[in-house]
Parts: C-alpha cells; structure tokens; sequence
C-alpha cells in the first residue's frame, strides 16, 4: 500500500501517478485510507490540523506523488443583491462556526437546509449545487501551532490573552 505523508511545494515538479479525489471532510483528517483514481489504495498521515487542498501534490518514502482533487459535493451557493446582505449571511454562518467559501460575490456551505432557511430569511438567493468544497482556513489558518515549510498562519495565534474588565484600569 502506498504511504503519504509529505506535502510538496508547487514550485515542484514531478511526475504524477494517480490522483486522489476526496470531499472536505476527508481531506482534514490526519488519517486515511483511501484509494487513488488508478484503483491502488493508499494510507494519508498528516499532522493534525493539516488540511488537503485541490491541487495540492504529496509523496511518502517511496517518492512517488500523488495529486489531491476536491471531490463534488452536496452544497449550497449563496448569492445576494449586495455586499452588505452578503456581508450579513457571511456574519450570521460565522456566528454559528458554519464553514464557508468565500468567492467573489458568493458564499459556499455544505447542504444544510436549516441554514438554507436561515439564509434566506436574511434575502439571499441559495441554490443546491454539485460543487467542490473549499472552506477557509480560520483566522489561524488551521494550523493548532505546527506550520510546515511554506505554510504560515493568517493570523499571530496569542500565547495568553488578557481579559478585559470594565473596572480594569488602563
């Protein structure tokens, strides 16, 4: 059985030997067993909190590499009128830890159709799709404190944070 465990840079080239076509909530798990598009089974270890994206190359000890591709999925697209009503329905998702895509002029959630109900009560068109599902990565960029080469977090992740009381002086 095929291992990976290594992510490579895009700068790389090498040949590809298969491709391994797999949703969202597969592609974040630190392991798998899965099999490529060529039929030949594999086993995925990463470190946790690591994400596969579309496109994205990987290899394991024997230096054969394999290609990560977002498979189509149940999901919703949202459109709106405006940036402020998409604004909205972006916050209210936040607001209850939803994954979301963000596209130019679009969100993309998973099918949910209590979300569905939810999103068009605040006027956004939301239509079921077929689609590849690409969620941000967070404020922190997924990463729980590890990052690898080439990777860096979207945001200082903070070693302590400070309540703020009201009474506290300044």
């Amino acid at each position: 059985m095929l291992t990976l465990h290594t992510k490579l840079t895009a700068d790389d080239s090498h040949a590809i030997i298969g491709q391994l076509v797999l949703p969202y909530d597969q592609r974040e798990k630190c392991r798998l067993r899965a099999t490529l598009s060529t039929g030949e089974e594999v086993a995925v270890f990463t470190v946790r909190g690591t994400v596969l994206r579309d496109g994205e190359l990987m290899t394991g000890p024997d230096g054969r590499v394999v290609q990560i591709v977002a498979a189509r999925e149940p999901t919703y697209l949202v459109r709106c009128a405006d940036a402020h009503t998409l604004l909205r329905c972006a916050f209210h998702l936040g607001n209850r830890h939803t994954q979301a895509q963000v596209g130019d002029g679009f969100l993309r959630i998973r099918k949910d159709p209590v979300l569905k109900e939810m999103l068009e009560g605040l006027q956004a068109l939301v239509t079921e799709e077929s689609a590849p599902f690409e969620p941000e990565a967070g404020a922190y960029g997924g990463g729980h404190g590890h990052h690898e080469h080439g990777q860096h977090l979207l945001a200082p992740v903070p070693l302590r944070q400070k309540i703020h009381r009201p009474g506290d002086a300044a």
